[in-house]
C-alpha cells in the first residue's frame, strides 16, 4: 500500500512546488504600503515660471537616500541640488537648479515605505511648453528582477523555516514528548532552524540591492550591507539572528538533555521548556511584526501583538500538522491516539485564533468590502480565505479518522507470518553461534536484527487502516498548507487595500481639485505696444483645460502689479499639429483690468497655442503667445 501512495507523494509535492514557484514569480515587483499621493508641480502640468524645488507627497513616512528623488531635463541630465529633506513628515523635497529652460522635465523617486517594501516612480511636469524628452517616464523599478526573485523566494523559505522549527517544537512538547527521540521529527525541526537562518543571512545581503539597484552585483557591497544595518528592517534581521542563536539551544536541550529523561522528569522539564520556547518564539514572530504592515497605519500599538499571536498560532496549526504528517510517513514507532487527539485540539484552538486575529487584520489592512474586489490585496485575502476554508474542511475529514484509531498506546500488533519470522529465528541462531566469537560480527547481526525490528514495527503501522486513511487526509491537508504559505508571503509583500484605497481618493481629489478650481492652466506674458503706457502683463486662467467646455479670465496689469484697462483684449487657440485654429475669442469686460468668456469649446488633446492681443491706443497694439498642454 505504501509502495502505491509513495509515487504520488513525491509527484503531489513536484506539483505543489512548481505552484509556489509560478506564484512567486507571478509576484512581481513588490507593490508596498506607502503610495505618492500627491506632487508640487503635479503630473503632466505646464507651469510658466520655472519651480524652485519639487515636493512629494506620500501616504506615510518614507526613508530616503541621497538619490532618491531625482529631477531630470529633457537630454536626462540632472537638474536638482543637495539631498531631499522632510518638509513635514510625509512630504518630501529637493532643490532646483536656478534659471531652467522650458521644456519637460522628468522626476524619479525610490524610497521606502515604513513597513520595509520599496516604493519607486516618474512623472513629468514642464516649464513654459512641454518639449521632447529622452528620459524615460516608466521610472525605476522597485523590488523587481533576479534581485527581486531571490528575495520573494527568501522571504517564502524564511516563514516556512519558522513554521515547522517552532511548529514542530510545539508538536513534541504539548502532544507527543516522546517524539523529542523521534529522528525523523529531530531532522525536521532542524531543518525548520537552517532553513530559518539561511533565509535570514541571504535577505540581510539582498536587502540593499533589493531595495536600491536591483542588481545582483551589489548583493555583497559592504557599505549597502551598512546602510541596511541602520535601517528597522535591517534591525529586525539582526535581531531575529541573534534568537536564532537562543532557539539552537533550545533545539539542542529538546532533542539532547530533554529527550534522555525518564517521564517523570520530562514532565518536570516541560513547563520550562515550553515557557521558553514561547518567549524565543514570540521575538522570533515580533521581528517580522515590528518591521511590516503591522508597524504602520492604524492602531500598531495593538496590531503588532494581534501579529506575533497570529504567527504563532499559523506556526502551532501548519508547523504541527507538517510534524504530524512526517510521524505518520517516516517515524518507525507509530504514534499514539492520544497524541494525535491532542494536536486535534491544538489545531483547534490556533485556527480559533486565526480566526479573530485574522478578522481583524482584515479590517485594518482593507477599511471597506469594496476593496475585497476592488484590489490586489484583497483579492489575494480572498484567495487565502478560501484555501484556510479548504483546509479547515479536510482537517475535520483528519478529525474523523482519528476518532477510529485504536486505542492502544502502540499501532494494534499485527501477527508476523511463518515465513518472515523463519529468517529472523536463523539470524537468532547464527547469532547464537557467533557468541564468543569476533565482535564484528556480533555488530553486523545486531544492526540486521534491527534492522528486521525496523521493518516489522513499518509493517505493523502501515497495517492499519485507519491509520492509512489519517495519513492521506494530513498529507492532503499539509498540500494545500504550501500553496496557503505561498499567498501569505505574497500577501504581505503587496500593498494593503486601505492604503491603495486612499492612494486613489488623494489622487482623484488632488485631479479634481486642480481642474474643478478657478486657474487650473495659468500663463503669464509680458507684452509692450510701444505706445505710451503700453507695458504690462496679460494673464490667461482657463479652467479645466481640458478637451471641451473652458472658462477663461484675462488680467491685465501694469508693471507694478496693478490691473488697468486697455481698449482691447482678444485670445485666439491654434493647435498647429493638427491643423486646427486659429479660434478667435473676445472676452467680455468684467471690471477694472478683468476679462472673462464662457463656454470655449476646445475640440481635441494636444499643444495648444495661446494668442493674446492687447491695444493700448488706436494704433497701439501687440500679439504675445504661449503653449500649453490640454487634456
Amino acid at each position: 500500500m505504501t509502495q502505491t501512495i509513495a509515487p504520488r507523494v513525491r509527484i503531489l509535492v513536484l506539483l505543489l512546488l512548481a505552484a509556489t514557484g509560478m506564484l512567486l514569480a507571478g509576484a512581481g515587483p513588490a507593490s508596498a504600503h506607502a503610495a505618492l499621493t500627491g506632487s508640487d508641480p503635479q503630473q503632466g502640468v505646464v507651469v510658466d515660471k520655472a519651480p524652485t524645488q519639487v515636493s512629494l507627497t506620500f501616504s506615510e513616512k518614507v526613508a530616503m537616500s541621497d538619490d532618491s528623488l531625482r529631477v531630470l531635463d529633457p537630454k536626462g541630465k540632472r537638474v536638482d541640488t543637495g539631498k531631499p529633506s522632510d518638509v513635514s513628515g510625509t512630504t518630501y523635497a529637493v532643490q532646483l537648479h536656478s534659471g531652467l529652460p522650458d521644456g519637460t522635465y522628468t522626476v524619479t523617486y525610490q524610497v521606502v515605505s515604513e513597513d520595509s517594501h520599496p516604493v519607486a516612480g516618474a512623472y513629468t511636469f514642464s516649464v513654459g511648453a512641454p518639449s521632447k524628452t529622452t528620459v524615460s517616464a516608466s521610472g525605476p523599478t522597485a523590488g523587481g528582477g533576479v534581485v527581486g526573485w531571490l528575495y520573494g523566494f527568501g522571504r517564502y523559505v524564511s516563514y516556512a523555516g519558522f513554521i515547522v522549527m517552532v511548529g514542530g517544537a510545539a508538536f513534541v512538547l504539548a502532544c507527543w514528548q516522546r517524539g523529542s527521540g523521534v529522528r525523523p521529527l529531530q531532522r525536521l525541526v532542524v531543518s525548520g532552524w537552517l532553513a530559518l537562518t539561511s533565509a535570514t543571512l541571504l535577505l540581510l545581503l539582498l536587502r540593499g540591492s533589493y531595495t536600491g539597484s536591483g542588481k545582483l552585483g551589489d548583493v555583497f557591497d559592504l557599505s549597502l550591507l551598512g546602510q541596511v544595518l541602520q535601517t528597522k528592517t535591517g534591525a529586525s534581521m539582526v535581531s531575529r539572528l541573534l534568537l536564532l542563536a537562543a532557539a539552537a539551544l533550545f533545539i539542542a536541550v529538546l532533542f539532547g538533555a530533554y529527550d534522555k529523561r525518564e517521564d517523570q522528569e520530562k514532565r518536570d522539564l516541560t513547563f520550562g521548556l515550553s515557557l521558553g520556547g514561547t518567549v524565543v518564539a514570540a521575538g522570533l514572530a515580533a521581528s517580522w511584526a515590528m518591521a511590516e504592515h503591522a508597524s504602520t497605519g492604524l492602531q500598531t500599538g495593538i496590531a503588532m501583538p494581534v501579529d506575533v499571536v497570529h504567527l504563532l498560532a499559523v506556526a502551532a496549526w501548519l508547523g504541527g500538522l507538517t510534524a504530524l504528517l512526517v510521524t505518520l510517513y517516516r517515524a518507525d514507532a507509530p504514534i499514539e491516539r492520544s497524541a494525535v487527539r491532542r494536536f486535534s485540539r491544538l489545531a483547534f484552538g490556533s485556527v480559533v485564533t486565526l480566526v479573530a486575529t485574522g478578522i481583524y487584520q482584515s479590517w485594518r489592512q482593507l477599511g471597506s468590502w469594496s476593496a475585497f474586489t476592488d484590489t490586489t490585496y484583497g483579492q489575494l485575502l480572498l484567495v487565502k480565505l478560501g484555501l484556510v476554508t479548504l483546509l479547515v474542511g479536510i482537517a475535520w475529514i483528519s478529525r474523523r479518522w482519528t476518532a477510529r484509531l485504536g486505542d492502544s498506546a502502540v499501532a494494534p500488533s499485527v501477527e508476523v507470518p511463518e515465513q518472515e519470522q523463519a529468517p529472523e529465528r536463523e539470524k537468532e541462531h547464527v547469532s547464537a553461534q557467533a557468541k564468543g566469537g569476533d565482535s564484528q560480527r556480533d555488530a553486523q547481526l545486531a544492526r540486521q536484527r534491527a534492522a528486521v525490528d525496523a521493518a516489522r514495527q513499518r509493517r505493523q503501522r502501515d497495517a492499519d487502516p485507519d491509520r492509512f486513511g489519517l495519513r492521506r487526509s494530513v498529507l492532503a491537508e499539509a498540500s494545500v498548507a504550501v500553496v496557503l504559505l505561498a499567498v501569505t508571503t505574497v500577501l504581505t509583500q503587496t500593498e494593503p487595500g486601505r492604503t491603495e484605497e486612499d492612494a486613489k481618493a488623494a489622487t482623484s481629489a488632488s485631479s479634481s481639485s486642480s481642474t474643478s478650481s478657478s486657474g487650473a492652466l495659468t500663463l503669464d506674458m509680458p507684452f509692450d505696444t510701444g505706445g505710451e503706457d503700453g507695458k504690462g502683463l496679460v494673464r490667461i486662467d482657463l479652467d479645466p483645460a481640458r478637451v471641451g467646455a473652458n472658462e477663461m479670465h484675462v488680467y491685465v496689469e501694469r508693471p507694478n502689479g496693478r490691473g488697468f484697462d486697455v481698449p482691447e483684449v482678444k485670445v485666439s487657440f491654434t493647435l498647429e499639429s493638427k491643423d486646427i485654429g486659429p479660434l478667435p475669442v473676445v472676452p467680455d469686460h468684467i471690471t477694472t483690468g478683468h476679462w472673462s468668456a464662457s463656454g470655449i469649446q476646445l475640440p481635441m488633446a494636444g499643444d495648444w497655442k495661446i494668442a493674446v492681443t492687447v491695444r493700448t491706443s488706436d494704433i497701439d497694439q501687440t500679439t504675445v503667445s504661449k503653449n500649453a498642454q490640454i487634456g
